[in-house]
């Protein structure tokens, strides 16, 4: 689609995968919003195993001039489904909102695309969102904000998006984005948006459009972030998170060197990471993951720092590395028990008016 045949329309993007019991509240809350610009929602069901697929077939039906569900088709993970999803967007912008994320402001779009409308030169606008748990249903404050201006040039923020060190994090379910940019990179290098060894879609996205113009910022709460379940980025296994992780960090060491990013706050970064997979290795009592740690230091050119090289000492033996896993249980059943004791302490002065 060439840039004169987008319409004017928002297409929002919703993955879903296996969410049977959060799917509606996801789509629920995209249909609420109030917007002079029309919306579609292109719904990608990565082949859900559950009741996800039925519900979003319902959907499909009773709105099937806002929803459009792509086509049923084997697993493809989640890079594979965004970017199917995005080249079968019609619109001149996209948003997106996970199948387990949902928005908590009906203006959203509205607020967004007038601010995209009346300044050509930004290239994406984002808001302030929280946590959401979906076991408690208690919400909180992500803790690092520091878009202190309503417009920034982008350039000034892409080796924080990178690696992550600041508030200059863009949550891609909050924001909205022009498609004819999108496209245009997506042509020009498909390998950053669709090599697998990347392990995400949001990341590059984030790059890209900070890196062709300016990020505009509302501080308005419009998304609630889920967690308390497993996902692609909260994966309740060690291995799984190693590989994740290695993974996006991958992808931030491409990104540095093709854009020639690099500085102490890069290589500190790349540092954190490896000591980050040391971690998961010993919680893992792997032997491979230890190995594939150096492999990383060699293939991102940068040190083990001192913590990995100590933990690699406890590593370097059996009766060691299984003392310090003993240890490391006794000292997590002690939190633990401390953090019951003090949400107990907590409910009790709630119940007695404290």
């Amino acid at each position: 689609m060439t840039p004169s045949q987008y319409k004017n329309l928002i297409s929002v993007i919703v993955l879903t995968y296996n969410e049977e019991n959060t799917i509606t509240r996801t789509l629920d809350s995209i249909l609420c919003q109030k917007c002079h610009i029309p919306f579609e929602i292109v719904l990608g069901d990565d082949c859900s195993t559950d009741n996800t697929r039925k519900i979003c077939e319902e959907y499909a039906k009773r709105f099937p001039n806002i929803i459009r569900l792509m086509e049923k088709a084997p697993n493809k993970g989640v890079i594979d489904n965004y970017f199917d999803c995005l080249l079968a967007c019609q619109g001149k912008y996209i948003a997106d909102c996970a199948g387990d994320d949902f928005w908590v402001d009906p203006l959203k779009l509205e607020k967004e695309v007038t601010i995209l409308e009346n300044n050509p030169d930004v290239t994406l606008v984002h808001t302030d969102w929280m946590y959401y748990d979906e076991e408690t249903k208690a919400t909180t404050h992500q803790k690092i904000k520091t878009f202190k201006n309503k417009i920034t040039d982008g350039k000034c923020m892409i080796e924080s998006i990178v690696t992550q060190t600041n508030g200059y994090v863009i949550h891609l379910c909050s924001a909205l984005y022009r498609t004819e940019i999108m496209r245009k990179a997506y042509m020009e290098n498909t390998y950053l948006f669709r090599n697998k060894d990347f392990g995400c879609e949001d990341l590059q996205i984030c790059f890209i459009m900070a890196y062709m113009g300016k990020i505009a910022y509302i501080p308005d709460i419009t998304l609630y972030y889920s967690y308390g379940r497993t996902s692609a980025s909260n994966l309740n296994n060690d291995k799984k998170q190693f590989f994740f992780t290695r993974k996006v960090t991958n992808l931030s060491y491409y990104l540095c060197k093709k854009y020639d990013i690099n500085s102490k706050i890069t290589y500190k970064y790349f540092q954190n990471r490896l000591f980050g997979l040391t971690m998961h290795a010993f919680r893992c009592k792997d032997k491979h993951l230890h190995r594939m740690v150096q492999d990383c230091s060699n293939d991102w050119q940068v040190q083990i720092p001192t913590k990995a090289k100590i933990a690699n000492v406890i590593m370097s033996n059996m009766f060691t590395w299984n003392l310090f896993l003993y240890i490391r249980k006794i000292f997590v059943g002690i939190k633990h028990i401390l953090s019951c004791l003090l949400y107990t302490s907590d409910a009790a002065d709630d119940l007695i008016g404290v």
